[in-house]
């Protein structure tokens, strides 16, 4: 049985393509939100019953603000409904206070002393991702989605059309598809082929333990400064993030770790464990930190931390296929910035395909082309500086140690370019860039 497209818009569309979506998490839904707002025909494949996401808690910096604004106004009224800022007014442009959490001295006290603080405009803010995307389901018309759907595989069809086939035995067909579906993302192999090291997600050889805690317990545990505010205590091969959630009346922990061990299953992120193998892993933390890390529940669960980190993806697209978002430049959580990298590309393959120029299926592998282009340097330097920030938390990174000054700049250094773009102009310039690379007899 094939699944026909249906126009994300009423009214005549100028645009005489139709793309598929496949993948439903923030990057598929933001990118279909971008896709209705300016009229592009659309659908969205899912391969869950309903759009949801695994994972607790997300964040985004302010180059992800404007990424929003730009795919539309309404992903941003969705993030500020649903994210938790830092308590307290005087921390609100506050990224993290950093700590050292390392080690029984006498100067940590319950209220540990600052070592630096890291600002930005936006603050900590977190985000539930289910309470995230329920909000962005609001913003794309039911009639787009189809649930239940694996991809199985892409092939050109004798007129030009991909068909997409997925696993229940139906499929469906489009002018082209984005893959949006992962860090195990089929729409890679297809691009990439199937034997490609780039299909291979990366181990990053930290894993990291996730704790959700009653407010009024850390406060009495770590006092309310610690507790109501996002902290980070470094210490040698861990380090542990806290910030408040649920409008504040939860605190959200996560305990990273570094092994040399190797992780036991790759087809799973995620394998059960005990507190007590929590608090062995930090047996060399400050008993303030320790005292935290008590309150987690008995039975816990580990994340692997994967990234694409290792084999570089060498391309997002061949043809009229791309990839967008984790398939193409899955990262580590250290820059918390995984999510806005993936909302960047939406507005930028938005932009990209609203281009007035931009009319047919001949197009479309230009507009594919320009995105790689535009995209690929800047989301792969994330997925690297991501993870020499996980060292510097840990004490890890070459030349820069336990130097609490040299740590220091390295994450402003970092987040500065993360952070300071200016989001409507890189798509502008893209737009520019794409139409000297459409054929002039395809132009208008």
């Amino acid at each position: 049985m094939a699944l026909h497209l249906q126009n994300g818009t009423n009214g005549d569309h100028k645009k005489h393509f139709e793309i598929a979506i496949v993948g439903g998490g923030i990057a598929g839904l933001t990118l279909a939100i971008a896709l209705h707002r300016r009229s592009i025909p659309f659908a969205i494949y899912e391969q869950a019953p309903a759009f949801g996401e695994i994972g607790a808690g997300v964040s985004f910096s302010p180059n992800a603000v404007q990424a929003m604004m730009e795919c539309h106004p309404g992903v941003y009224d969705a993030f500020e409904r649903v994210c938790t800022r830092n308590l307290w007014p005087s921390k609100r442009k506050v990224w993290f206070d950093y700590v050292n959490g390392y080690g029984d001295t006498p100067e940590h006290k319950v209220t540990q002393e600052t070592a630096f603080t890291i600002s930005n405009d936006l603050g900590q803010n977190g985000v539930h991702r289910a309470h995230f995307l329920a909000e962005l389901v609001k913003l794309v018309p039911s009639e787009v989605a189809h649930f239940g759907k694996k991809l199985q595989g892409i092939t050109e069809q004798p007129d030009g059309m991909l068909q997409l086939s997925f696993d229940d035995g139906t499929s469906a067909e489009a002018d082209a598809v984005i893959g949006c579906d992962g860090i195990k993302s089929r729409v890679r192999q297809s691009i990439l082929g199937p034997d490609h090291p780039a299909l291979v997600p990366s181990y990053t050889y930290k894993y990291a333990y996730r704790g959700l805690v009653p407010m009024e317990e850390a406060i009495k545990a770590i006092g309310e400064e610690r507790a109501e505010n996002a902290c980070m205590r470094m210490g040698q091969d861990a380090h542990i993030l806290t910030f408040p959630v649920n409008r504040g009346q939860i605190l959200n922990i996560v305990a990273f770790r570094t092994t040399s061990e190797p992780w036991s299953d790759t087809t799973r992120l995620t394998k059960p464990a005990r507190r007590e193998e929590l608090l062995e892993d930090f047996k060399g933390f400050n008993p303030t930190s320790l005292r935290l890390l008590e309150l987690t529940k008995p039975e816990l669960d580990i994340w692997a931390i994967f990234d694409l980190g290792e084999n570089p993806v060498p391309t997002f697209h061949k043809g009229r296929v791309c990839i967008s978002g984790d398939a193409a430049h899955a990262t580590s959580p250290h820059h918390g910035a995984g999510a806005g990298f993936c909302i960047e590309d939406s507005a930028m393959m938005a932009e990209l395909l609203a281009h007035d120029q931009v009319t047919s299926r001949e197009h479309l592998e230009a507009v594919f082309a320009t995105f790689d282009a535009e995209r690929r340097e800047r989301t792969q330097w994330l997925v690297q500086s991501s993870r020499r920030l996980g060292n510097c938390y840990e004490w890890r990174a070459d030349g820069v140690g336990a130097d609490f000054g040299k740590i220091e700049a390295e994450i402003n250094e970092r987040n500065g370019i993360i952070a300071n773009i200016d989001m409507a102009k890189m798509c502008a310039d893209a737009k520019q860039r794409l139409s000297k690379r459409l054929p002039l007899g395809l132009k208008g």
